[in-house]
């Protein structure tokens, strides 16, 4: 698989999202894609107890470990590339994550308008 180029939604280079847990479709700590990435795990968002609640009733239960997806479950605070279009269907329902700008890829942009991403910027 080759990576696309790591740029963020800003235009710059693409930060790390999380090492602890260790996130990202390719699970090198940043949001990177490829072509063969279909969920467009784009979106670095952080963590709330609602957004993770929400995104259990909807069907991707985030927050239960699953050790041989080497998927450590999540808390609130920490911090996920989450699919582009699971954060702008959390935004349309109101309970959308807050969302690390410089470590957001600008793939996302396909999804996910920056004004929307703006809006939930991480402070």
């Amino acid at each position: 698989m080759q990576k696309d180029r790591a740029v963020n939604v800003l235009g710059g280079q693409l930060h790390p999202c999380s090492v602890d847990p260790m996130t990202g479709y390719f699970r090198d700590g940043h949001c990177n894609t490829c072509a063969e990435d279909a969920g467009s795990h784009t979106v670095c968002a952080v963590m709330t107890a609602e957004f993770l609640a929400y995104s259990k009733y909807v069907g991707n239960d985030l927050s239960t470990p699953r050790p041989g997806l080497r998927f450590p479950g999540l808390k609130p605070g920490d911090q996920w590339c989450l699919c582009a279009l699971r954060f702008l269907q959390a935004h349309d329902e109101g309970c959308a994550p807050k969302v690390q700008l410089e470590s957001t890829h600008a793939r996302a942009l396909e999804v996910v308008a920056l004004d929307i991403l703006e809006q939930h910027k991480a402070g």
